[in-house]
């Protein structure tokens, strides 16, 4: 049986055996049955609308972490995709180089070194001489800019000095034919005297280069293209 009814149970009809005074004490004790089960039943209502407060703010907490994760997996989705294309661009970059290195064919009596190939003459010319001759052939005397291709020419030229791309300009400094600085020297102990009309030829028994007048003397010379 609930409150209200053990309150209500309490009252009876007025009859000559309860008095008005003693017939007033049940409906005060339901009004204070009623009371209490009104404050019951507020005090629930006030809970539950605390808890639904809760659980929305909660609820809209989650939803914005869930936002913010879903924004940040869909930038690191951008980067994966822009990192695999600039990727894809590399490796294509890479195998058309590659292709092009070794893609590149030499004509019969030259020699491939790197990305060069070079020409070995068994004639011998003077220096402006040798140079057209190398022209003639869509290339220039050799320009030699590191040890690894001080190396080569010096193989190639085994039996005696060649014409390198190597002379003095005006001002008696010497310079490659395409202008390029000098970023390695092979001199021989003595050389170069930085005279006019002289240039250089490779190499000497020590693989070294010597210097000789280019309009007076005669030598085999190396090309390059």
């Amino acid at each position: 049986m609930n409150p209200l009814s053990v309150c209500f149970a309490t009252l009876g009809p007025h009859t000559e055996n309860h008095p008005p005074a003693v017939q007033s004490r049940p409906f005060r004790a339901a009004a204070f049955c009623l009371g209490v089960l009104c404050f019951l039943t507020i005090t629930g209502i006030i809970l539950l609308y605390i808890r639904y407060i809760s659980v929305t703010s909660d609820k809209d907490q989650l939803q914005t972490r869930y936002d913010k994760l879903n924004n940040n997996y869909s930038e690191l989705q951008g980067q994966i995709s822009e990192m695999t294309v600039n990727n894809s661009q590399l490796q294509n970059e890479v195998k058309q180089l590659k292709d092009k290195i070794e893609g590149k064919w030499c004509p019969e009596g030259w020699k491939r070194f790197g990305c060069s190939c070079y020409f070995k003459s068994n004639e011998e010319k003077t220096w402006y001489n040798s140079r057209s001759d190398c022209q003639e052939k869509g290339a220039d005397l050799v320009i030699i800019n590191n040890k690894e291709e001080q190396k080569f020419v010096v193989e190639l030229n085994k039996d005696g000095d060649s014409w390198i791309g190597l002379w003095v300009e005006t001002g008696r400094k010497w310079k490659w034919v395409d202008d390029s600085p000098l970023t390695e020297l092979f001199w021989a102990t003595g050389h170069p005297h930085s005279n006019y009309y002289y240039a250089a030829a490779c190499c000497n028994k020590q693989g070294k280069w010597t210097e000789s007048g280019y309009n007076d003397q005669k030598k085999n010379w190396i090309c390059e293209k």
